[in-house]
């Protein structure tokens, strides 16, 4: 069997912690015939509960599965890793200030980021899934200066697949038979979901659905579904942002379907249509031996446009505030 592969999963005992480390441990992430070690960072006080999960990942017998360690330091946890799950994250609190949230994530994935550089392991690749997961990617990334920029990615999957399945139902089509739709921007209300480009089973999304419906319901409640679901049940999405971390993992290492892009929160060098350099977005994206690359040269509408210009100003807003209060050089 091969060499274990090393994923680490942060915020392991919450709710999406939960629900990812199942499915990685039954070869989900990286294949069937990978076998996986699995490293828990929790703050001190939630091991106990990690271990009580790890517990639980034990008694499962996952034949892929070569070990799990709980860890309450960044720098063994993160030592020798070859994937990372950025998940914990300081949520936002009632009469909390933006620059107080942007702050106090600052202070968690600035010290993740520094310990990914000093010990996970060459190939490594981090997926942030913590909100506000693309500047916290760009928190992570900034600390981590002899690791690849691109290596750091958010979490826009999860609304990619919330594209797709809206789309999907409207048109009364499978899952399957949508291509490359693209959620361009920022994964909270400002991103931009686009058909532009995609496809119904082969046929062009836009004779399909009515410039209305794609303005006054699929864009809102694409970008709204996560508050949605939270009003519905009571908590929040966390399988489903379980699922697209996997999702975007998986296809970064194994590769996407020939011809076809999926949306990913990957880096920003200043040269795609005319993104900043150092933000994290949604872009469409391929994966060519195991890289994300950006789908350039599409040729983009007025409406789209001006949606990626409104993501560019609000992520730009929330990358000036880290870089104020020194996150960021």
């Amino acid at each position: 069997m091969a060499q274990p592969r090393i994923v680490t999963v942060t915020g392991a005992a919450g709710n999406i912690g939960y629900a990812l480390l199942f499915r990685i441990a039954s070869g989900q992430l990286f294949g069937p015939d990978v076998p996986v070690k699995l490293h828990l960072l929790e703050i001190p006080q939630a091991v106990k509960a990690a271990e009580g999960t790890a517990m639980e990942l034990d008694d499962c017998a996952f034949p892929l599965l070569a070990g799990v360690d709980v860890f309450d330091n960044a720098d063994a946890a993160f030592q020798g890793s070859n994937v990372a799950l950025l998940v914990g994250a300081r949520p936002r609190t009632k009469g909390m200030e933006r620059a107080d949230l942007l702050a106090a994530n600052a202070g968690i994935f600035g010290p993740q980021g520094k310990a990914i550089n000093d010990g996970a392991a060459d190939d490594i690749r981090v997926l942030v899934v913590g909100n506000p997961a693309n500047t916290n990617a760009v928190i992570a990334q900034n600390a981590a200066p002899d690791v690849p920029p691109e290596r750091f990615t958010s979490m826009m999957r999860l609304d990619h697949n919330r594209a797709v399945s809206q789309l999907a139902a409207k048109a009364g089509a499978a899952v399957s038979d949508i291509k490359n739709i693209v959620v361009w921007g920022n994964h909270s209300a400002d991103q931009y979901p686009d058909v532009s480009f995609a496809t119904v089973d082969g046929k062009p999304a836009e004779e399909l659905v009515s410039e209305d419906w794609l303005n006054d319901y699929f864009r809102p409640t694409v970008a709204k579904r996560g508050a949605a679901i939270i009003e519905a049940r009571g908590a929040s999405s966390a399988a489903s942002a379980a699922n697209a971390a996997i999702d975007h993992v998986h296809d970064w290492i194994n590769g996407t379907p020939e011809g076809q892009w999926v949306t990913g929160g990957v880096y920003s060098d200043g040269s795609h249509y005319n993104i900043p350099k150092g933000l994290s977005f949604g872009f469409p994206v391929i994966s060519v031996d195991g890289e994300y690359q950006i789908v350039d040269g599409l040729d983009l509408s007025p409406a789209t446009i001006a949606g990626i210009e409104h993501n560019i100003a609000a992520l730009q807003e929330e990358y000036d505030a880290v870089k104020a209060l020194g996150f960021i050089k």
